[in-house]
């Protein structure tokens, strides 16, 4: 009888072991995005001149809580000597260049966009410029979050062959977090393999 519950309870054992084991099994396919990487995005908006337009909004800006700035402007921080500055997401909205299928080469079709960014922020040097890369979802998130900020970088050095100087850029990656378009075919995922230009204006 003893023999036959010790047994038992060692039968039990096992099986509570085993399952815990089989628990904390990683899921396949499943890749962990850095907490570094996961920034907060801006409010959403549609693309107008520079300056927003609109109705003022009251947002959390550099004077602090209560500061009443445009709709499309968010504060950057992290930044360095951008830290500060007022993110205008609407201004160069209609300039998003858009990239072929893992490329992160500048098409020429895709030049003139370019340029117009490159020209407009010439005319005023107290501005700056972010760019964010993006992909489809295709690839893994390493990936995708790699080849964006290659977007990224090969729009910058395209500006600065243009004349523009490089101290006044800063390049972020999104890889496939921000999806222009939520849809899974070949429309959406052209859509969604762009690099987009975001003005930066001094408080």
């Amino acid at each position: 009888m003893k023999r036959t519950l010790c047994l038992n309870a060692i039968a039990v054992a096992i099986a509570v072991v085993v399952g815990g084991v089989g628990c904390r099994k990683s899921p396949k396919a499943v890749t962990p995005i850095p907490a570094r990487a996961m920034r907060a995005p801006g409010p959403a908006t549609t693309p107008g001149p520079i300056g927003g337009g609109g109705t003022l909004d009251t947002l959390n800006g550099p004077g602090g809580v209560g500061s009443e700035v445009s709709p499309g402007f968010v504060p950057l921080a992290g930044m360095g000597e951008f830290e500060g500055m007022l993110m205008d997401t609407n201004a160069f909205a209609a300039a998003t260049v858009y990239f072929d299928f893992d490329s992160s080469v500048v098409k020429s079709s895709e030049f003139a966009k370019a340029n117009s960014v490159a020209e407009q922020l010439k005319l005023q040097p107290t501005h700056k410029l972010l760019i964010d890369g993006h992909c489809d979802e295709r690839g893994t998130e390493e990936y995708n979050r790699a080849l964006g900020e290659r977007r990224a970088l090969a729009l910058r050095e395209y500006l600065v062959g243009r004349g523009l100087g490089g101290e006044r850029i800063r390049t972020r990656s999104w890889g496939e977090d921000m999806p222009a378009d939520p849809g899974h075919d070949e429309l959406a995922w052209s859509r969604n393999r762009r690099g987009e230009f975001i003005l930066l204006l001094p408080p």
